[in-house]
């Protein structure tokens, strides 16, 4: 990529057909008329999407394309793209370039192939994608080709959803609609409407390329299915925030570059807790638009690590033995008149609005723990999520302080007061006094508030993060919907508030930790709660399908039961085949890479007490260390044999809830089996025998 010097104001949002540019190309009174259309969420009529879609072809040529897609997000959690030209032939034996409002309005890709869990069947592949008017349109550069991307809903032939956009863009309007009740309840008349925003955080690793090449777990199943512990990890604490390897640096600027031109704000980048891991945060966005940044992060991250001559891994659990990646997601709601509904002011205590707003999110977490638990269900997330990291599998709430307090004054009366933060003096004269915030931060927590928002930080790193946000927005939306009905028919507001405040205290404030969410005392504690503990990413799954989960998202119009019954499917069918990857990748490798090497090895040693004993030399040593080889590469054998005969009777039950439960308790342990042998290995035979790169160079060499 050029080093040439271009100002961010000029680079960015220049492949977006944003409000600028929009009033550039179109004519006034559709610029308006496309503007209104876009801040209501409202349909484009069709004569105004003909002169829409000619001046963003116009543009787009004028870019250097020659095509556009619609691009979706179906179920694999992916995005999917189909390409079509602008060509239009003529009858003169030429051709012009066209796009009309139909072709920029609708798609139609093959439904059949995607995964819907039985919403849709191998003969019936009719499919519609949708254009989402509210998420800006913009142009992807990659090598040559450069396309005109339109960000787009995907349904079957039936109007079921079969992507991840759809039900978020419900969710956006079943939250608005229930939180405009209770705003219109309080005395709000000038609000028209609330959007929720979000931030997402995203970690990865980087593995120099030559590593990766070499490595057919990662080349495969995104994650090292072998590997011996690397002398040194993450134990010195230097890497996190720590400078910048000048290649890495490199690669971050090229990723901003990039993703600034597609008007994503990439704003902090740093290193993260592991060596080989960092991150990127953007600046907030509406949740659909934000959800739409991230898979284009996650896609830029991995394009330009490759120009980089790295591999970007996005797996939750990459390396054994080290810090997995997350993606923090901080959400709030925002009104069209600028107002964070979540930011509690200078005196949070009389900020009826604000504790209302709190004490929906409160309800709504403590009522919907297990639903929120499996929103971030996956193979991958199962190595964090209550195993050997956090944040852990149980759905806690982290306040603080002040809010705590507040809390707890309104359980036994009314909140008279607030504890102010103050200041923070370091005693040196050189430094000045730092405002200091009313309440600390907990890293630990999984759903923490960080002083005008929440921080979900269970979700996993390679999740698309429509699943989880359509699920806040649909239980924080039940819980104001019945708020809502409490206030409507009250006469007295603030004696409503009262009384509402308070026994969503009573009853739920049982969420809320403020402690060390990783230690054993709180597990213990939660347990007294009551507070479900789901680990297992199948056993989580199967939670989505209870009573209360189909008429939550039915009566908001989120998802019909036959949806969210589908959804299920997919995401149990997904976890089996990620585990069967992983397992014949196992396979794969251990059978013609590791035994091999093993078995070799062992001979040199044999060869070698054969030769000291006919030399009359003791061999003691060598036959100790030929006895340990022998007895691992037996393991790594049998443990070959195992996961084989485990993977036969797997691959032959038909049930999808059924065969994931049979990876999770019989493939994983035999692959364990195998890693253990074969990692035993590792530490034993000749480096330069060794098939892998090894975690010390993966982790270390830059």
């Amino acid at each position: 990529m050029s080093r040439e010097f271009e100002s961010v104001e000029e680079i960015f949002g220049s492949n977006v057909f944003n409000e600028a540019t929009m009033r550039e190309k179109l004519p006034n009174n559709v610029y308006k008329t496309f503007k209104k259309t876009i801040s209501q969420g409202q349909f484009l009529d069709s004569s105004l999407a003909d002169v829409v879609a000619n001046a963003m072809k116009d543009w787009a040529i004028e870019k250097g394309a020659t095509h556009f897609c619609h691009w979706f997000q179906p179920m694999t959690g992916f995005t999917a793209e189909k390409h079509d030209s602008f060509i239009s032939p003529t009858t003169d034996g030429r051709t012009i370039m066209e796009f009309s409002g139909k072709e920029l309005v609708k798609g139609e890709p093959d439904a059949s192939s995607f995964p819907s869990g039985g919403l849709r069947a191998t003969f019936e592949a009719r499919g519609y994608t949708a254009w989402d008017c509210t998420s800006p349109v913009f142009i992807k550069e990659d090598g040559t080709n450069i396309t005109l991307y339109i960000p787009s809903a995907f349904c079957s032939y039936n109007a079921e959803a079969l992507d991840k956009k759809t039900p978020l863009l419900r969710s956006m309007d079943a939250l608005n609609k229930q939180t405009m009740r209770v705003l219109k309840a309080m005395g709000n008349t000038t609000t028209k409407s609330v959007g929720a925003t979000l931030g997402s955080e995203q970690e990865y690793f980087l593995v120099d390329q030559s590593f990766a090449e070499r490595r057919l777990d990662l080349i495969l199943a995104g994650r090292t299915l072998f590997g011996a512990p690397s002398p040194r990890g993450q134990e010195m604490d230097d890497h996190y925030f720590g400078s910048l390897h000048e290649r890495v640096a490199s690669f971050m600027h090229d990723v901003n570059v990039e993703l600034w031109k597609l008007g994503v704000s990439a704003k902090t980048q740093h290193n993260e807790v592991s060596p080989g891991q960092y991150e990127l945060a953007p600046v907030f966005a509406t949740v659909n638009v934000a959800t739409d940044h991230n898979q284009l992060v996650m896609e830029t991250l991995q394009k330009i690590a490759l120009r980089c001559g790295f591999v970007c891994l996005l797996h939750e659990k990459p390396f054994a033995g080290v810090n997995g990646s997350g993606k923090h997601n901080n959400w709030s709601m925002s009104t069209d008149d600028g107002i964070n509904l979540l930011d509690p002011g200078s005196t949070p205590h009389e900020n009826m609005v604000f504790l209302v707003m709190l004490g929906a999110v409160i309800k709504a977490v403590d009522k919907n723990a297990k639903l929120l638990r499996a929103t971030v269900a996956n193979a991958g997330n199962e190595h964090r999520l209550g195993a050997n990291e956090a944040p852990p599998a149980i759905v806690s709430m982290f306040l603080g302080d002040e809010l705590t307090n507040i809390l707890e004054q309104i359980a036994t009366g009314k909140a008279k007061s607030s504890n102010s933060g103050g200041e923070l003096k370091l005693g040196v004269s050189a430094l000045p006094p730092l405002p200091k915030d009313s309440t600390d931060r907990n890293r630990t927590s999984p759903f923490a508030f960080t002083g005008n928002k929440f921080e979900f930080r269970m979700v996993g790193s390679t999740q698309s993060t429509a699943g989880p946000m359509f699920v806040i927005n649909t239980i924080v939306a039940d819980a104001l919907m019945e708020i809502a009905d409490e206030l409507e028919k009250s006469s007295n507001l603030e004696a409503a508030v009262e009384k509402i405040l308070k026994k969503i205290v009573n009853d739920h404030s049982k969420v809320i930790f403020n402690g060390d969410n990783y230690s054993e005392d709180w597990v213990k504690e939660a347990t007294k709660r009551g507070l479900p503990n789901i680990r297992s990413t199948v056993a989580s799954l199967r939670t989505i399908l209870d009573k209360e989960n189909y008429e939550l998202f039915e009566r908001h119009k989120v998802l019909t039961p036959a949806e969210l019954g589908a959804r299920t499917e997919v995401l149990l069918e997904a976890y089996a085949m990620i585990i069967n990857i992983e397992a014949k990748t196992t396979l794969n490798i251990a059978q013609r890479q590791i035994l091999p090497v093993g078995v070799e090895y062992s001979g040199m040693l044999a060869n070698a007490v054969n030769g000291l004993a006919t030399a009359g030399v003791g061999a003691d040593t060598q036959k100790k260390l030929l006895n340990d080889v022998c007895k691992l590469v037996d393991s790594l054998k049998n443990g070959i044999e195992n996961l084989k005969i485990g993977l036969s009777k797997a691959n032959s039950i038909d049930n999808s809830a059924e065969k994931a439960e049979n990876y999770r308790d019989v493939i994983i342990p035999a692959m364990d089996g195998v890693r253990l042998a074969a990692d035993g290995l590792e530490v034993i035979v000749d480096a330069e025998m060794w098939p892998l790169p090894t975690y010390a160079e993966m982790l270390f060499v830059r």
